[in-house]
């Protein structure tokens, strides 16, 4: 970066990721202008990619596993941020303080949160603008490029966990063993739970057992739902993936008062017969990220487990390759880029 400009990967049309220099904006108030020095690619950036997201407006820089240092401060930020200061934002771009859901403490469903690489431009840039109560502080012992998938698909999975209400020893479904499922296999076995991975081939046993499963289940050469009663049920199916006709039947694999926890967002409606809800006070939920201090509860739980992401890098000016490879699924597991060849 020289001058007053830096550069930013920017959808100009849908489809068309577009190295720019753009002018480095000054922080507002209760904003912080990040110099990023990483930032993951996610499943869920392909929305603002491909155009399909309701209402987006292009240009738009995507990006939402942030990682960087604050390079300027603007008016009404508290203290606890300084300049040079390493910091990450996640999906969730900082609440507004003053909605309905704010005022209930319910600081991830507030109503007017910029959505970071969504509504507003993210991290595919050498800088970036967040909001102060978007920001999370990034512990020493993890580096930028250990940090970034962490703050969405690691808080995706740990807070989804966290929130389930499954005890230790419980049995516990992580279906789908990508780039959340590798993260939340390891957050559960660290949890103390009986964790029961569900794939598709082979290929990935030996893996799914490495990072934390007791028992893999191939969907391709058995019946999950037939495994999992066979077993007594899951106490909880946290579903990672996006194929809603592979999710619905999972329901069947639920013990009494179990719940399907939906981490991955499909673009088709579930299709999950009452009786299976109603006979067994079965319960389906879904959950989103987490605020920054539920994020920062995933770092110091990474940290002290050892829990980490496996990643492949590339630097900024292939982040349209990057996006490809993660589109194809040949990503082990997640990708992140960098700012250093930029």
């Amino acid at each position: 970066m020289a001058g007053k400009t830096y550069k930013a990967m920017q959808v100009t049309q849908p489809g068309k990721l577009q190295l720019a220099d753009l002018e480095i904006p000054a922080p507002g108030a209760g904003e912080v202008l990040i110099r990023v020095e990483a930032c993951g690619i996610c499943g869920a950036d392909a929305g603002v990619i491909e155009g399909t997201e309701v209402g987006l407006r292009l240009p738009r820089t995507p990006g939402h596993e942030v990682v960087g240092r604050i390079a300027a401060v603007g008016g009404q930020v508290p203290s606890i941020w300084r300049i040079g200061q390493r910091v990450g934002v996640g999906r969730l771009g900082g609440h507004c303080g003053f909605c309905e859901q704010c005022q209930q403490g319910h600081f991830n469903l507030c109503l007017d949160q910029p959505v970071v690489g969504s509504s507003q431009d993210g991290g595919y840039a050498q800088m970036m603008l967040a909001r102060a109560t978007g920001l999370v502080a990034i512990p020493d012992e993890l580096s930028a490029l250990e940090a970034a998938p962490l703050l969405c698909a690691g808080i995706a999975t740990f807070n989804a966990l966290r929130k389930s209400g499954a005890l230790a020893g419980d049995r516990v479904v992580i279906h789908g063993i990508g780039g959340l499922g590798h993260l939340a296999l390891q957050y559960a076995r660290r949890m103390g739970l009986r964790v029961i991975a569900v794939g598709r081939g082979v290929d990935i046993e030996q893996q799914a057992l490495a990072l934390g499963a007791h028992i893999y289940i191939d969907a391709r050469a058995q019946d999950p739902v037939a495994c999992l009663k066979s077993m007594g049920g899951a106490q909880v199916i946290l579903t990672t993936i996006t194929d809603s006709t592979a999710v619905s039947p999972l329901m069947g694999g639920l013990a009494p008062q179990g719940t399907l926890l939906i981490v991955g967002v499909g673009r088709e409606p579930l299709s999950i017969m009452p009786g299976a809800m109603v006979g067994g006070e079965r319960s389906v939920r879904g959950n989103i990220t987490g605020t920054p201090y539920e994020v920062a509860r995933t770092l110091d739980f990474s940290v002290m487990t050892d829990v980490r992401a496996r990643i492949e890098t590339m630097p900024l000016e292939r982040a349209w390759d990057a996006y490809q490879r993660v589109r194809s699924g040949d990503v082990e597991f997640r990708m992140v880029v960098t700012m250093n060849d930029a």
